[in-house]
């Protein structure tokens, strides 16, 4: 399984990065500054303050926009421009920078990215950073998708079997690249907009191996466990224990976890219910909110 890990450079750890993006990207640099002004809340929609389009919509314009736009794009397919900027988005920012699984690869490919942003956003879908998607929310950049999908270590052997669990749904894009790489996809949403507008898309745009469960994630979906890898696309401050459990033995569980300073894990569950923690590089995730922001 680790042959699908890509290991970041060796150096000094960099500053931490906005939502779902590592610390030392290149196109980040105004946005460390902005972050530097903001309160740990607003730095769950630090891509807003980027837009150059003034304050976000609300969340639920966002969702009818997008609906609309979905639509449009569904009856007219996959324009060309787009399988063009997803190959691109694939070799210059995911493969070049060491994540060489190919079933990772694909998945980025085949995912229509665009699809998953709000129609204002659409022009920048194929960027290497995050964008807004209402609710001060985020989808994150490309990279950190791809990366925490290989840090699963899927074994593609039993890719016909393998369940994986997502805490945090958000437009719906990282339970569709996971969907590509795993029979069965469990995917939980505490924003109840969110996760009605996810759960469409991703039935609109044909993941019928992917479910949605809106509600608190911080206990898992117990009913669907055990689980092969186990995802996290905000962060906690400690593992929640309940997602352990469901976690199988020589599964993995990818998360960023920490305060304002956060950290990509992942944890590798051993035959004895023990767990093995790698840290992997700095991030900037939104914090896990509900039940999870009670625990130490």
């Amino acid at each position: 399984m680790a042959t699908d890990r890509p290991r970041p450079r060796p150096g000094p750890r960099p500053a931490p990065a906005e939502d779902g993006e590592p610390a030392g990207s290149a196109a980040r640099t105004l946005r460390i500054v902005l972050a530097g002004l903001a309160t740990l809340g607003m730095l769950a929609s630090v891509g807003n303050l980027g837009s150059r389009r003034g304050a976000a919509p609300s969340l639920g314009g966002i969702a009818q926009a997008m609906a609309v736009s979905a639509k449009q794009d569904l009856r007219a397919g996959d324009p060309p421009r787009e399988r063009r900027l997803r190959q691109q988005m694939v070799e210059r920012q995911i493969r070049s920078r060491g994540v060489t699984s190919a079933r990772v690869l694909a998945a980025m490919e085949q995912v229509p990215r665009h699809l998953f942003v709000p129609a204002a956003e659409r022009g920048q879908a194929y960027e290497d950073h995050p964008l807004p998607i209402g609710g001060g929310q985020t989808i994150s950049q490309p990279y950190i998708v791809a990366l925490m999908t290989a840090l699963l270590g899927l074994p593609a052997q039993a890719s016909a079997q393998s369940r994986v669990l997502e805490i945090g749904t958000g437009s719906g894009y990282q339970a569709a690249v996971l969907s590509r790489v795993a029979a069965q996809v469990y995917s939980v949403e505490i924003v109840a907009d969110l996760g009605a507008r996810a759960r469409d898309t991703l039935a609109r745009l044909g993941y019928e191996n992917v479910q949605v469960r809106i509600g608190d994630g911080y206990r898992g979906w117990p009913e669907a466990a055990p689980f092969d890898g186990i995802l996290l696309t905000a962060a906690p401050h400690a593992v929640p224990p309940p997602l352990i459990a469901q976690l199988k033995p020589g599964g993995r569980m990818v998360l960023p976890i920490g305060g304002f300073d956060q950290d990509l894990i992942v944890l590798t569950k051993q035959p004895d219910g023990t767990v093995k923690e790698e840290k992997v590089l700095p991030v900037r995730f939104v914090p896990m909110t509900g039940e999870a922001e009670g625990r130490p």
